[in-house]
Protein backbone atom coordinates (compact mmCIF):
# COMPACT_ATOMS: atom_id res chain seq x y z
CA UNK A 1 0.00 0.00 0.00
CA UNK A 2 1.71 3.51 -0.91
CA UNK A 3 1.27 6.50 1.03
CA UNK A 4 -1.59 8.02 -1.33
CA UNK A 5 -3.54 5.21 -0.13
CA UNK A 6 -2.52 5.42 3.66
CA UNK A 7 -3.80 9.23 3.58
CA UNK A 8 -7.29 8.16 1.44
CA UNK A 9 -8.05 5.47 4.01
CA UNK A 10 -6.67 7.55 7.38
CA UNK A 11 -8.62 11.10 5.54
CA UNK A 12 -11.49 11.23 8.19
CA UNK A 13 -15.02 11.41 7.15
CA UNK A 14 -16.52 14.90 7.05
CA UNK A 15 -18.75 15.48 9.83
CA UNK A 16 -22.69 16.22 9.45
CA UNK A 17 -23.20 19.43 11.10
CA UNK A 18 -26.05 18.89 13.26
CA UNK A 19 -29.16 21.23 15.32
CA UNK A 20 -27.55 20.41 18.87
CA UNK A 21 -23.92 21.45 17.14
CA UNK A 22 -25.34 24.78 15.96
CA UNK A 23 -27.01 25.20 19.48
CA UNK A 24 -23.74 24.34 21.37
CA UNK A 25 -21.70 27.05 18.62
CA UNK A 26 -24.33 29.91 19.45
CA UNK A 27 -24.44 29.33 23.10
CA UNK A 28 -28.58 29.00 22.81
CA UNK A 29 -30.81 25.37 23.02
CA UNK A 30 -31.44 23.41 19.76
CA UNK A 31 -34.91 24.31 20.01
CA UNK A 32 -33.99 27.63 19.56
CA UNK A 33 -31.99 26.41 16.25
CA UNK A 34 -34.91 25.19 15.13
CA UNK A 35 -37.30 27.91 15.45
CA UNK A 36 -35.03 30.22 13.58
CA UNK A 37 -34.10 27.75 10.88
CA UNK A 38 -38.08 27.61 10.08
CA UNK A 39 -38.50 31.03 9.89
CA UNK A 40 -40.33 30.60 13.40
CA UNK A 41 -39.00 33.37 15.56
CA UNK A 42 -41.72 36.14 15.68
CA UNK A 43 -42.13 36.88 19.26
CA UNK A 44 -40.60 33.66 20.52
CA UNK A 45 -37.07 34.44 19.75
CA UNK A 46 -34.51 37.75 21.03
CA UNK A 47 -32.58 39.17 18.08
CA UNK A 48 -29.67 39.01 19.25
CA UNK A 49 -30.29 34.94 19.79
CA UNK A 50 -31.46 34.96 16.18
CA UNK A 51 -28.15 36.96 15.25
CA UNK A 52 -26.19 33.98 17.08
CA UNK A 53 -27.74 31.20 15.67
CA UNK A 54 -27.88 32.15 12.09
CA UNK A 55 -23.88 33.02 12.48
CA UNK A 56 -23.29 29.56 14.16
CA UNK A 57 -25.15 28.20 10.99
CA UNK A 58 -23.25 29.97 8.35
CA UNK A 59 -19.64 28.88 10.19
CA UNK A 60 -20.92 25.28 10.24
CA UNK A 61 -22.95 25.08 7.06
CA UNK A 62 -26.02 23.35 8.82
CA UNK A 63 -28.34 22.51 6.68
CA UNK A 64 -31.90 22.29 7.68
CA UNK A 65 -33.20 18.56 7.28
CA UNK A 66 -36.69 19.47 5.12
CA UNK A 67 -37.82 16.68 5.11
CA UNK A 68 -37.67 15.57 8.92
CA UNK A 69 -38.70 19.08 10.06
CA UNK A 70 -41.39 19.04 7.04
CA UNK A 71 -42.89 15.20 8.38
CA UNK A 72 -43.17 16.37 11.47
CA UNK A 73 -45.73 18.92 11.19
CA UNK A 74 -47.67 15.91 9.19
CA UNK A 75 -46.45 16.55 5.65
CA UNK A 76 -43.84 16.68 3.77
CA UNK A 77 -41.99 18.62 1.13
CA UNK A 78 -42.20 16.05 -1.39
CA UNK A 79 -43.68 16.13 -4.58
CA UNK A 80 -44.41 12.47 -6.66
CA UNK A 81 -44.55 12.30 -10.24
CA UNK A 82 -46.13 8.93 -10.89
CA UNK A 83 -45.48 7.99 -14.70
CA UNK A 84 -45.97 4.42 -16.81
CA UNK A 85 -42.62 4.28 -18.56
CA UNK A 86 -39.70 7.14 -17.74
CA UNK A 87 -37.54 5.74 -20.64
CA UNK A 88 -39.37 7.76 -23.41
CA UNK A 89 -37.35 10.98 -23.89
CA UNK A 90 -40.88 12.82 -23.81
CA UNK A 91 -40.66 12.89 -19.68
CA UNK A 92 -37.57 14.53 -19.44
CA UNK A 93 -39.36 17.52 -20.60
CA UNK A 94 -42.15 17.06 -18.58
CA UNK A 95 -40.51 16.91 -15.91
CA UNK A 96 -38.27 19.36 -16.34
CA UNK A 97 -41.34 21.60 -16.83
CA UNK A 98 -42.73 20.19 -13.54
CA UNK A 99 -39.68 21.22 -11.35
CA UNK A 100 -39.24 24.75 -12.81
CA UNK A 101 -43.16 25.34 -11.51
CA UNK A 102 -42.96 24.14 -8.63
CA UNK A 103 -39.70 25.96 -7.14
CA UNK A 104 -37.02 24.59 -5.20
CA UNK A 105 -39.10 24.68 -1.49
CA UNK A 106 -40.36 21.13 -3.08
CA UNK A 107 -38.57 17.90 -4.08
CA UNK A 108 -39.81 15.64 -6.82
CA UNK A 109 -39.77 12.17 -6.58
CA UNK A 110 -40.40 10.03 -9.33
CA UNK A 111 -42.32 6.53 -9.09
CA UNK A 112 -41.49 4.83 -12.46
CA UNK A 113 -41.99 0.89 -13.52
CA UNK A 114 -40.67 -0.88 -16.08
CA UNK A 115 -41.36 -0.63 -20.22
CA UNK A 116 -44.78 -1.02 -20.88
CA UNK A 117 -45.58 -2.14 -16.98
CA UNK A 118 -47.78 1.13 -15.57
CA UNK A 119 -47.06 1.34 -11.77
CA UNK A 120 -49.49 -0.39 -9.47
CA UNK A 121 -51.26 1.87 -6.57
CA UNK A 122 -50.16 -0.32 -4.41
CA UNK A 123 -46.57 0.70 -4.98
CA UNK A 124 -47.54 4.21 -5.14
CA UNK A 125 -49.33 3.80 -1.68
CA UNK A 126 -46.57 2.71 0.09
CA UNK A 127 -44.70 5.86 -1.58
CA UNK A 128 -47.42 8.15 0.69
CA UNK A 129 -45.92 6.88 4.05
CA UNK A 130 -43.47 10.36 3.06
CA UNK A 131 -46.82 12.06 3.59
CA UNK A 132 -46.07 13.62 -0.17
CA UNK A 133 -47.66 17.45 -0.23
CA UNK A 134 -48.88 16.66 -3.92
CA UNK A 135 -48.96 13.99 -6.40
CA UNK A 136 -48.79 13.79 -9.98
CA UNK A 137 -49.90 11.06 -12.24
CA UNK A 138 -48.82 10.97 -15.75
CA UNK A 139 -51.31 9.18 -18.59
CA UNK A 140 -53.12 7.24 -16.05
CA UNK A 141 -56.19 4.75 -16.49
CA UNK A 142 -59.38 4.97 -14.35
CA UNK A 143 -58.49 1.06 -13.15
CA UNK A 144 -55.43 2.82 -11.32
CA UNK A 145 -57.01 6.08 -10.23
CA UNK A 146 -60.16 4.25 -8.66
CA UNK A 147 -57.60 1.93 -6.79
CA UNK A 148 -55.24 4.94 -5.41
CA UNK A 149 -57.60 6.85 -3.91
CA UNK A 150 -55.22 9.35 -2.88
CA UNK A 151 -55.43 11.39 0.34
CA UNK A 152 -52.94 13.73 -0.98
CA UNK A 153 -53.75 16.96 -3.80
CA UNK A 154 -54.06 15.27 -7.23
CA UNK A 155 -53.66 16.58 -10.37
CA UNK A 156 -53.79 14.44 -13.48
CA UNK A 157 -51.52 14.87 -16.99
CA UNK A 158 -52.04 14.15 -20.00
CA UNK A 159 -55.32 11.68 -19.11
CA UNK A 160 -58.28 12.71 -21.44
CA UNK A 161 -61.30 11.32 -20.64
CA UNK A 162 -60.25 11.00 -16.98
CA UNK A 163 -61.10 14.41 -15.89
CA UNK A 164 -64.15 13.76 -13.09
CA UNK A 165 -61.60 11.82 -11.14
CA UNK A 166 -58.70 15.28 -10.21
CA UNK A 167 -57.86 18.49 -11.91
CA UNK A 168 -56.11 17.49 -15.23
CA UNK A 169 -53.92 19.24 -17.78
CA UNK A 170 -54.20 17.15 -21.07
CA UNK A 171 -52.65 17.43 -24.84
CA UNK A 172 -55.22 17.28 -27.52
CA UNK A 173 -53.80 14.10 -28.89
CA UNK A 174 -57.46 13.92 -30.85
CA UNK A 175 -56.55 16.72 -32.84
CA UNK A 176 -53.60 15.92 -33.67
CA UNK A 177 -53.82 12.63 -34.85
CA UNK A 178 -56.72 13.98 -37.10
CA UNK A 179 -54.42 16.47 -38.58
CA UNK A 180 -51.83 13.62 -39.59
CA UNK A 181 -54.67 11.57 -41.08
CA UNK A 182 -55.49 14.24 -43.08
CA UNK A 183 -52.00 15.05 -44.16
CA UNK A 184 -51.41 11.27 -45.03
CA UNK A 185 -54.54 11.10 -47.07
CA UNK A 186 -53.80 14.56 -49.09
CA UNK A 187 -50.55 13.00 -50.11
CA UNK A 188 -52.38 10.17 -51.52
CA UNK A 189 -52.06 7.11 -49.15
CA UNK A 190 -55.00 4.61 -49.09
CA UNK A 191 -52.99 1.46 -47.13
CA UNK A 192 -51.61 2.11 -44.17
CA UNK A 193 -50.47 0.79 -40.73
CA UNK A 194 -50.26 1.96 -37.26
CA UNK A 195 -47.41 1.00 -34.06
CA UNK A 196 -48.91 1.79 -31.37
CA UNK A 197 -47.19 1.14 -27.46
CA UNK A 198 -48.60 -1.66 -25.21
CA UNK A 199 -48.65 0.88 -22.55
CA UNK A 200 -52.74 0.37 -21.22
CA UNK A 201 -53.32 4.32 -20.86
CA UNK A 202 -56.10 6.57 -22.07
CA UNK A 203 -53.64 8.94 -24.22
CA UNK A 204 -52.53 6.37 -26.38
CA UNK A 205 -56.09 4.74 -27.05
CA UNK A 206 -57.81 8.30 -28.16
CA UNK A 207 -54.60 8.99 -30.59
CA UNK A 208 -55.51 5.62 -31.67
CA UNK A 209 -58.97 5.49 -32.42
CA UNK A 210 -58.31 9.32 -33.93
CA UNK A 211 -56.38 8.59 -36.12
CA UNK A 212 -58.12 5.55 -37.26
CA UNK A 213 -61.40 6.90 -37.24
CA UNK A 214 -59.83 10.06 -39.62
CA UNK A 215 -58.17 7.82 -41.36
CA UNK A 216 -60.93 5.95 -42.79
CA UNK A 217 -63.46 8.86 -43.20
CA UNK A 218 -60.70 9.47 -45.87
CA UNK A 219 -60.50 6.66 -47.67
CA UNK A 220 -57.20 5.37 -45.93
CA UNK A 221 -57.31 1.39 -45.07
CA UNK A 222 -55.74 0.82 -41.41
CA UNK A 223 -56.96 -3.06 -41.28
CA UNK A 224 -56.58 -4.72 -38.10
CA UNK A 225 -53.61 -6.85 -39.03
CA UNK A 226 -51.57 -3.36 -39.92
CA UNK A 227 -52.28 -2.30 -35.97
CA UNK A 228 -48.58 -3.55 -33.69
CA UNK A 229 -47.90 -2.81 -30.10
CA UNK A 230 -44.42 -2.52 -28.43
CA UNK A 231 -42.89 -1.20 -25.71
CA UNK A 232 -41.72 2.27 -26.30
CA UNK A 233 -38.16 1.41 -27.46
CA UNK A 234 -36.30 1.91 -31.10
CA UNK A 235 -35.34 -1.21 -30.97
CA UNK A 236 -38.09 -3.14 -30.36
CA UNK A 237 -39.76 -1.64 -33.10
CA UNK A 238 -37.46 -2.04 -35.68
CA UNK A 239 -38.01 -5.69 -34.71
CA UNK A 240 -41.48 -5.07 -34.64
CA UNK A 241 -41.58 -3.63 -38.21
CA UNK A 242 -38.80 -6.10 -39.81
CA UNK A 243 -41.41 -9.10 -38.72
CA UNK A 244 -44.55 -7.13 -39.99
CA UNK A 245 -43.20 -5.17 -43.28
CA UNK A 246 -43.07 -8.35 -45.47
CA UNK A 247 -46.93 -8.69 -45.41
CA UNK A 248 -47.61 -5.00 -45.07
CA UNK A 249 -45.23 -4.79 -48.24
CA UNK A 250 -47.97 -7.52 -50.37
CA UNK A 251 -50.66 -5.36 -48.89
CA UNK A 252 -49.86 -2.47 -50.51
CA UNK A 253 -48.80 -0.28 -47.38
CA UNK A 254 -47.58 2.77 -48.45
CA UNK A 255 -47.56 4.67 -45.04
CA UNK A 256 -47.15 3.65 -41.03
CA UNK A 257 -48.07 6.21 -37.96
CA UNK A 258 -46.52 5.36 -34.72
CA UNK A 259 -47.80 6.55 -31.80
CA UNK A 260 -44.72 7.96 -30.44
CA UNK A 261 -41.39 9.12 -32.12
CA UNK A 262 -39.62 6.50 -30.48
CA UNK A 263 -41.60 3.80 -32.21
CA UNK A 264 -41.06 5.61 -35.42
CA UNK A 265 -37.27 6.10 -35.10
CA UNK A 266 -37.21 2.03 -34.82
CA UNK A 267 -38.75 2.27 -37.97
CA UNK A 268 -36.75 4.33 -39.82
CA UNK A 269 -33.62 2.51 -39.01
CA UNK A 270 -35.34 -0.91 -39.77
CA UNK A 271 -36.09 0.94 -43.31
CA UNK A 272 -32.64 2.06 -43.83
CA UNK A 273 -32.08 -1.37 -43.00
CA UNK A 274 -33.98 -2.88 -45.52
CA UNK A 275 -33.71 -0.60 -48.18
CA UNK A 276 -36.83 1.36 -48.17
CA UNK A 277 -36.94 4.40 -49.61
CA UNK A 278 -38.32 7.07 -47.12
CA UNK A 279 -40.61 8.21 -48.35
CA UNK A 280 -40.78 7.40 -51.43
CA UNK A 281 -41.79 4.05 -51.01
CA UNK A 282 -42.91 4.52 -47.38
CA UNK A 283 -44.15 7.69 -45.35
CA UNK A 284 -43.39 7.45 -41.16
CA UNK A 285 -44.55 9.92 -39.08
CA UNK A 286 -44.53 9.65 -35.37
CA UNK A 287 -46.34 11.77 -31.82
CA UNK A 288 -44.11 13.95 -29.82
CA UNK A 289 -41.82 15.87 -31.84
CA UNK A 290 -38.66 15.65 -29.95
CA UNK A 291 -35.72 17.39 -30.99
CA UNK A 292 -34.14 14.71 -32.48
CA UNK A 293 -36.95 14.37 -34.96
CA UNK A 294 -35.90 17.56 -36.99
CA UNK A 295 -32.70 16.67 -37.28
CA UNK A 296 -33.11 12.98 -38.32
CA UNK A 297 -32.65 12.03 -41.80
CA UNK A 298 -35.13 12.54 -43.06
CA UNK A 299 -36.26 14.73 -40.54
CA UNK A 300 -39.55 13.11 -38.85
CA UNK A 301 -42.70 14.24 -39.58
CA UNK A 302 -44.81 14.14 -35.82
CA UNK A 303 -47.61 15.53 -34.19
CA UNK A 304 -45.77 18.14 -31.57
CA UNK A 305 -47.27 17.54 -27.69
CA UNK A 306 -45.90 20.89 -25.79
CA UNK A 307 -44.52 18.45 -22.93
CA UNK A 308 -42.77 21.18 -21.18
CA UNK A 309 -46.00 23.31 -20.95
CA UNK A 310 -47.54 20.05 -20.12
CA UNK A 311 -45.43 19.41 -16.99
CA UNK A 312 -45.17 23.44 -16.04
CA UNK A 313 -48.94 24.01 -16.08
CA UNK A 314 -49.72 20.37 -14.13
CA UNK A 315 -47.00 21.77 -11.40
CA UNK A 316 -48.86 25.30 -11.35
CA UNK A 317 -52.21 23.09 -10.44
CA UNK A 318 -50.29 21.33 -7.97
CA UNK A 319 -48.89 23.80 -6.71
CA UNK A 320 -52.40 25.75 -6.10
CA UNK A 321 -54.06 23.16 -4.60
CA UNK A 322 -51.19 22.49 -1.81
CA UNK A 323 -51.30 26.39 -1.24
CA UNK A 324 -55.36 25.80 -0.06
CA UNK A 325 -56.43 27.38 -3.39
CA UNK A 326 -59.80 26.30 -5.28
CA UNK A 327 -59.36 25.11 -9.27
CA UNK A 328 -62.14 26.33 -11.57
CA UNK A 329 -63.92 23.39 -12.83
CA UNK A 330 -62.93 21.91 -15.81
CA UNK A 331 -59.59 20.73 -17.08
CA UNK A 332 -57.02 22.74 -19.23
CA UNK A 333 -56.04 21.45 -22.75
CA UNK A 334 -53.00 22.26 -24.36
CA UNK A 335 -52.97 22.43 -28.35
CA UNK A 336 -51.04 19.88 -30.66
CA UNK A 337 -50.06 20.40 -33.58
CA UNK A 338 -48.40 18.49 -36.84
CA UNK A 339 -44.90 19.35 -38.24
CA UNK A 340 -44.27 17.93 -41.57
CA UNK A 341 -40.65 17.15 -42.35
CA UNK A 342 -38.96 15.01 -45.04
CA UNK A 343 -40.49 11.32 -43.50
CA UNK A 344 -43.61 11.82 -45.18
CA UNK A 345 -43.40 14.79 -48.10
CA UNK A 346 -39.94 15.07 -49.93
CA UNK A 347 -40.92 18.52 -50.13
CA UNK A 348 -39.89 19.09 -46.89
CA UNK A 349 -36.78 17.82 -46.95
Amino acid sequence: MDSGEQVQQQRPRPRRVTAAMVAARAGVSVATVSLVANGKTAGRVAEDNISRVREAIAELGYVVDGIGSSLAKGVSSIVILVAPDISNPFFAKVIAGVRESLGPQYQLLLSVTEAGEFPEADDVRRLMSLRPAGLLVDAPNAGFLEDLASPSPLVLLDAPGLESYAPSVNLDVASGARQLAAHLAGAGHREAAYVDSVTGTETFAVRRAAFLEEAASRGITVSPERIISTTIDVGAAAGAFAEAWPDWQRAGVTAVACATDTHAYGVLQEARVAGIRIPGELAVAGFDDLPYSATSNPGLTSVHLPATALGQKAGEQLRGLMEGKSLGSGGVTLETSLVVRGSTSAAAT
